[in-house]
């Protein structure tokens, strides 16, 4: 007995050891966060901030001296965005030291030079943050590179070695395309583990809410020639949601090899991203070239646990874009690779019409068969690669362009023309034995009238030349196709002609 007690004496004696921080108190958070109304942000900003110009917002500069962890010299340094102008909504931040409790990193006027804004530092409390980013040495160990944005609503950019940006993920996507409005979730509080020295990865959490859905989030940032960043997502639905988008991807598409822009313009092509890539349970791989149509188009792929989707920029010619500032053929691709099965359900592929480069008019995500129901938690892992010159694709052969257009014969009769090169290590040597066939069909609003295939001695590879007859140009016409040799099939192309 006297042992017994004094093993308990010495327990009560011995200080308490703090639990670190992690998922489990974030997903706490937001199941009671569930439980509650939505309580919409109040604007506290002052009007000085409130009313700031796309300009006048972009003279408000941080001060890189005074980035997280930069005194410490750390491998990685956070740097954060002010409130105002478009960015109006608050964020929390706060730091995970050693394991224990969360510190808040506070705002403070000193930490940013206002340029030519007249604004009273003095009249501004603890506003929080609109937002923060990302530095490692990514291109160059001389300089901290920047490499993820975390800005306004759910939205987050990385980058990975050689890239600039241009599409962006989001952390959810709710009632997207859908007559009732979309809903925008927001992270409204962020913790940043601080990293060992010499550490290669980044993690942190992120508190997401919105009329319909609170979440918990995880993020593992990993900066490299192939940016990664893993996700573990749990969420807790306030209200039924008739269309949840997992692992959301925004792009851009104005026009390109498939698409010519009415007006003149000295570019080629105009694009972030032209293509959706997608790999099904199957194996199969589906290649979708994007559009911008005349009208909301909104098309789907149905699969059961796929291996993969993303949103691609495959033309990496800078003479197919011709624009030194913007730069098109150096914006990342976006893979997603589910780290836990997915499940039945469907990447849906949403296409809306866009007069200017400034508009992101391309959406895709997964939605899960299952519904989401109020009280009903859900939970979903995966991972993202911003990729440029090693992209996730098909081993053997995929769809390297489509051209559309008549050639050098004007035809009298109204055809649509496709011309659709394939490469890939599979096409580079063939034999006289290799015997390709191509496999090409239309829905029932289409006629493949023509089709013929041709070695492309340029990008050894395959062209396939089709003409289409449409039969109603009020609807939209289905395309597919797919190179066979033997029991190797190359990527399908999925193309859809919009309606006129």
């Amino acid at each position: 007995m006297r042992a017994v007690r004094w093993i308990a004496a010495a327990l009560l004696a011995a200080p308490l050891a703090v639990l670190a921080f992690g998922f489990e108190d974030v997903d706490r958070r937001a199941a009671e966060l569930a439980k509650k109304s939505y309580e919409p942000y109040k604007n506290d900003l002052p009007s000085a901030l409130r009313n700031l110009t796309y300009d006048q917002y972009r003279d408000i500069r941080f001060n890189n001296e005074k980035a997280l962890w930069r005194a410490e010299k750390l491998p990685f340094e956070v740097a954060f965005f002010h409130r105002g102008g478009q960015f109006m909504e608050p964020v929390r931040l706060y730091e995970i030291s050693n394991g224990g409790a969360p510190r808040e990193i506070v705002y403070t006027g000193e930490r940013f030079d206002y340029g030519k804004n007249a604004i009273d530092r003095s009249k501004i409390g603890n506003i929080g943050f609109a937002g923060f980013r990302v530095h490692f040495n990514v291109n160059t160990p001389k300089y901290k590179d920047e490499v993820l944005v975390f800005l306004g609503a759910s939205y987050f950019r990385a980058l990975g070695k050689g890239q600039l940006y241009g599409l962006s993920a989001r952390g959810l996507a709710v009632d997207t395309a859908l007559a009732s409005g979309e809903e925008f979730p927001r992270f409204t509080e962020f913790w940043l583990e601080r990293p060992e020295p010499g550490a290669k990865e980044l993690v942190f959490y992120g508190l997401l809410d919105s009329k319909s859905v609170a979440g918990a989030y995880r993020f593992t940032l990993k900066p490299g020639v192939d940016t990664a960043m893993n996700v573990k997502a749990r969420l807790h639905p306030r209200r039924n949601v008739a269309k949840l988008g997992i692992a959301p991807l925004t792009s851009m598409y104005l026009f390109g090899e498939n698409q010519r822009l009415a007006t003149e313009d000295f570019r080629p092509e105009v694009h972030d991203s032209d293509g959706l890539s997608i790999q099904l349970g199957t194996g199969e791989w589906v290649w979708r070239p994007l559009v911008n149509p005349q009208r909301l188009l909104v098309t789907s792929f149905s699969a059961t646990n796929p291996l993969g989707f993303g949103v691609q920029q495959r033309d990496r010619n800078f003479a197919n874009y011709e624009d030194l500032e913007s730069r098109y053929e150096l914006r990342p691709s976006a893979w997603i690779k589910p780290l836990k099965p997915f499940g039945p359900g469907r990447v849906e592929l949403v296409q809306i019409p866009a007069p200017y480069e400034t508009n992101d008019n391309i959406v895709a995500y997964w939605i899960p068969r299952e519904p989401t129901i109020a009280g009903r938690s859900a939970e979903f892992e995966y991972q993202i690669l911003w990729q440029k010159d090693a992209p996730t694709r098909p081993p053997s052969s995929w769809v390297a362009q489509t051209r559309r257009g008549p050639g050098f014969v004007r035809r009298s009769e109204a055809t649509l023309d496709f011309h659709i090169d394939f490469e890939g290590p599979a096409l580079k040597k063939p034999t006289d034995k290799t015997k390709v066939e191509a496999v090409f069909t239309a829905d029932a609003n289409g006629e493949i009238v023509e089709q013929t295939t041709q070695r492309n001695p340029v990008i050894e590879g395959i062209r396939v030349s089709l003409r289409v007859k449409r039969l109603d140009a009020s609807k939209p016409v289905e395309l597919r196709g797919f190179l066979r040799d033997g029991e190797s099939h190359s990527e399908t192309w999925s193309y859809i002609v919009p309606p006129e």
